[in-house]
């Protein structure tokens, strides 16, 4: 395991030990994020814990062609249940996936120094969000991290049945639209496996970085 310093560095990601993890330490600084994601690098660590960098294999991954929407979540999304957005409140998605509890999940990893991090990230126009609405009241959500052709996929948050979902589909729609290859789902989720996500090698999935950054 790698120690950062203060200069933006990262080893190769075949150094990554067996559960993922290449590094620690370094900061979230916007320059650090970039350099991370654009070699397949991202962070992922608790309050008590140095900043941890991850570049699992495999790559837990969604191709937009490939997304399976079921016949229920097909007349969810055609009833118009939920309004959908795309960065009309990127602070309250981020501040609910801080605070929302997710299946399986004693905790969050989300802590004040993730959420500035991301904000500015957002301000700069790397980060963006996807939002469902019902009765004018936000109630799903998700945000992440797009350069070129790719989105890296970060949290998500539901107070509603299928919202968070529904704000998944109706983004990968969005981003199919414009270009977007690849979705980057990091580590695995059954949410998103039963949306079309897959596993691929950590080497195909760097070879897509590089054809699609």
């Amino acid at each position: 395991m790698f120690l950062l310093s203060n200069e933006l560095y990262f080893p190769p990601v075949t150094e990554a030990d067996e559960e993922g993890i290449l590094a620690i330490g370094g900061d979230l600084s916007t320059q650090r994020l970039l350099l991370a994601y654009r070699n397949g690098i991202f962070p992922w660590y608790t309050d008590d814990e140095p900043i941890i960098w991850w570049c699992p294999n495999p790559r837990f991954v969604l191709f937009p062609d490939e997304i399976k929407i079921s016949k229920s979540m097909r007349a969810v999304v055609k009833k118009q249940t939920y309004s959908f957005t795309i960065n009309n409140c990127f602070n309250n998605v981020i501040k609910n996936c801080k605070t929302i509890n997710r299946e399986g999940q004693s905790g969050t990893w989300i802590s004040e120094e993730v959420i500035d991090a991301y904000t500015n990230l957002h301000n700069l126009g790397y980060a963006l969000s996807a939002e469902t609405w019902k009765n004018n009241k936000l109630v799903g959500g998700l945000y992440g991290v797009k350069m070129g052709n790719i989105f890296f996929g970060e949290s998500m948050f539901s107070l509603s049945p299928n919202a968070s979902k529904v704000a998944f589909i109706q983004l990968v729609q969005h981003l199919k639209n414009e270009g977007v290859k690849l979705i980057d789902c990091q580590v695995y989720t059954n949410h998103l496996e039963s949306l079309g996500a897959k596993m691929i090698d950590r080497n195909d999935f760097m070879r897509l970085l590089e054809q699609h950054l």
